[in-house]
């Protein structure tokens, strides 16, 4: 039997080339925010116009997604156990307790700009 040709230095620099290329992606993302905020002030504008309002509503949508996804394990691993369904339970219960999770996040969501009106 012929062993697959595989080049062990690629396996190994792999990971170190992605972790170093995101580096260095969020350091120019920064450096150019500091650019632009930087070109504000010097035409005399405020830079706290352009300032994104920080919303805790997508850490809101995450959590419930993460919490969806697993019981959906879960119950999917149960199912999977009770009656041999295979990767089909799995799937479908990531989905619909996912689904279920995000619409209870908007949920709140909308009950809390209710309030808040």
């Amino acid at each position: 039997m012929e062993e697959p040709l595989i080049i062990p230095a690629l396996g190994i620099m792999l990971p170190i080339i992605i972790s170093l290329g995101a580096f260095v992606m969020i350091v120019y993302i920064r450096k150019y925010d500091n650019i632009e905020r930087m070109a504000i002030i010097d035409k005399g504008l405020s830079p706290d116009l352009f300032k994104k309002e920080r919303n805790s509503s997508s850490t809101l949508r995450a959590s419930f997604l993460l919490i969806g996804a697993g019981l959906g394990l879960l119950i999917g691993y149960s199912l999977d156990r009770a009656f041999d369904m295979e990767e089909v339970a799995y799937f479908s219960m990531i989905f619909i307790f996912g689904g279920l999770g995000l619409g209870l996040a908007y949920l709140i969501e909308e009950r809390k700009s209710a309030n808040n009106k």
